[in-house]
């Protein structure tokens, strides 16, 4: 259009006409329970209606019998006292397989064998707080005491792996297996891997050195080569690893993946849990294009995240969906995938995303809703 001519007459659409989406007031005399909240949260706009599409694909996604949905964790969540919150996901059938990082566990590990965290108040030196054997995390104090337990616990699982396969490498999903049965015989309290083992849904922990955990595996195998005398003094120490090979993680979680019908992935946070979870298609397109293997290629078809880091720093942990779709890892939404993306602290809204899910498929079973 020219400088200084008209503009043309506009023909004003009514929104409806054109298949637009009215949006609703959010009515709370209206609204029941949970799930009613979250589903008039999905009628409104900006982070509410992020929520509440987050919501309808959750929904989707646990009520299709033929999905596998793999859960992702990052971040303190578990000294954040979210543990239960996975445990409740584990124990109602929502998630299928755990994908965490070590401290995430570790920190679970901690709740389960009966020890505390505690609030940390602001002010106090940090220093002072080392000194005393308080691991400072944010807001909340881990006590260096309850980590030796941990190690305890993680040694047991360990001499009893080591004994029944002698000279077998070792491997996290095994080993959290291992811990979680070792976690049910002690019936000291409700914890994640307790709960994974009893339904049989394994955790994969891809950044294992990164951990507590990992930690305490390498110490318990330089304490059995020290004692056998063959472990040596100063740095020499370094010179020992102990028998664990990562890759019989990937070809596991692999081969739990390629070939069903269809995928999902509930993820909290990112880092490498995110990615090492959504990689298992490129890997699978890469067994098939360099290997000449004839594989399903896996593509996850429902997702959902909570994160608030933003895609526009360009790192990983604030990638969309779409840009996971030109690596091949997602359906595209024109071939049927369904995401949501919530940018929020996980320990505002995942609770009550995963109370809503469980009223509202109380409610379709019959049962009473939530209050």
């Amino acid at each position: 259009m020219a400088d200084g001519a008209p503009y043309p007459a506009r023909r004003l659409h009514d929104g409806r006409e054109d298949g637009l989406v009215p949006l609703e007031p959010l009515d709370l005399d209206r609204v029941q329970g949970f799930a009613g909240l979250l589903e008039g949260m999905g009628r409104t706009a900006f982070g509410g209606r992020n929520l509440g599409e987050a919501f309808e694909v959750l929904k989707a996604m646990s009520s299709d019998p033929d999905c596998l949905v793999v859960a992702t964790f990052s971040g303190a969540m578990t000294i954040a006292k979210m543990g239960r919150v996975i445990c409740s996901m584990i124990d109602e059938g929502l998630i299928h397989c755990v994908i965490s990082t070590g401290a995430l566990m570790a920190h679970g590990l901690t709740e389960a064998i009966g020890q505390v965290h505690y609030r940390h108040e602001p002010g106090t030196d940090d220093a002072a707080l080392f000194a005393k054997g308080y691991n400072r995390v944010f807001d909340t104090l881990e006590m260096e005491r309850n980590l030796d337990s941990v190690a305890a616990v993680v040694s047991k699982a360990l001499e009893g792996m080591h004994a029944e396969r002698p000279g077998l490498p070792l491997c996290s999903v095994d080993l959290c297996r291992e811990v979680g049965r070792i976690l049910e015989d002690q019936d000291e309290g409700p914890g994640v891997l307790r709960s994974a083992w009893r339904k049989g849904v394994p955790v994969f922990i891809p950044a294992f050195t990164d951990s507590e955990v990992g930690l305490d595996l390498a110490t318990w195998w330089m304490g059995r080569e020290r004692r056998a005398g063959r472990l040596g003094e100063g740095k020499a120490c370094f010179d020992v690893q102990p028998p664990f090979n990562p890759y019989l993680d990937l070809c596991a979680y692999a081969r739990l993946v390629v070939g069903r019908r269809r995928l999902g992935i509930f993820t909290v946070g990112g880092g490498v849990p995110r990615n090492w979870a959504q990689q298992v298609a490129p890997f699978a397109d890469l067994v098939v294009h360099r290997v000449g293997v004839d594989l399903p290629v896996p593509r996850f078809r429902y997702a959902v995240r909570i994160c608030p880091d933003p895609p526009y720093w360009g790192g990983l942990s604030g990638c969309t969906y779409s840009e996971g779709v030109s690596w091949g890892k997602f359906v595209p939404p024109e071939e049927g995938g369904r995401f949501a993306e919530v940018y929020s602290d996980a320990t505002l809204v995942w609770p009550l995303l995963v109370k809503g899910l469980l009223e509202w498929r109380r409610a379709r079973a019959g049962e009473p809703r939530g209050g």
